[in-house]
């Protein structure tokens, strides 16, 4: 596992020892840049589900200002800090070990909007819809906010959740990709 491209792109990352995480793969990593970048002109990321940060930390190698992880497992906590350290720049990370969905509200208290959101949940525990739901009623999205959904082929999402808008899937092997637009400000869907 590395960083596909940017400041960090070559740098080597470390996966979360066991079974419980999977990570993405390189493959679809720079298959779903390809996508929603390929590089950013600053702006905060979420990831709800972290495991190793691979996904958070290639987002800053491109280009986002700052990047909000969770994780509610030690492990994967520990494998987020330890590839934080690759990029030497561990400002440009908030690392939080919690439930996702626990650590929302306070997301709103301070004050946030993301502009780039990834959910690459457990397979088997998918909650994808539910969050992005909660993400909108607690106003963590800015306008025309990315949403990067990773799931298997079994997973069945909407074209729209709430204001999110699907506007694109991609299949890879086993994975899906799938993506949601939040709409620009002041727009609405009629």
């Amino acid at each position: 596992m590395r960083v596909i491209s940017g400041e960090y792109g070559g740098r080597r990352l470390r996966a979360v020892p066991g079974m419980k995480t999977r990570p993405t793969t390189d493959k679809v990593k720079e298959a779903i840049f390809n996508i929603i970048g390929p590089y950013f002109d600053g702006g905060t990321s979420l990831d709800l589900f972290a495991g190793s940060g691979g996904l958070s930390i290639e987002g800053v190698s491109r280009g986002i200002d700052h990047a909000v992880l969770i994780d509610r497992q030690g492990a994967a906590i520990k494998t987020i800090h330890q590839n934080i350290e690759v990029t030497k720049e561990p400002d440009k990370f908030s690392v939080y070990k919690r439930d996702a969905e626990k650590m929302l509200p306070q997301l709103k208290s301070q004050g946030l909007a993301f502009n780039l959101v990834y959910f690459d949940p457990p397979y088997r525990e998918q909650k994808i819809m539910k969050e992005i739901q909660i993400l909108q009623d607690l106003a963590l999205l800015a306008p025309e906010c990315c949403i990067m959904c990773e799931t298997n082929q079994e997973a069945e999402l909407p074209e729209m959740v709430g204001a999110a808008k699907l506007v694109e899937q991609k299949s890879y092997g086993i994975t899906k990709v799938t993506i949601y637009e939040m709409p620009e400000e002041g727009e609405t869907d009629d």
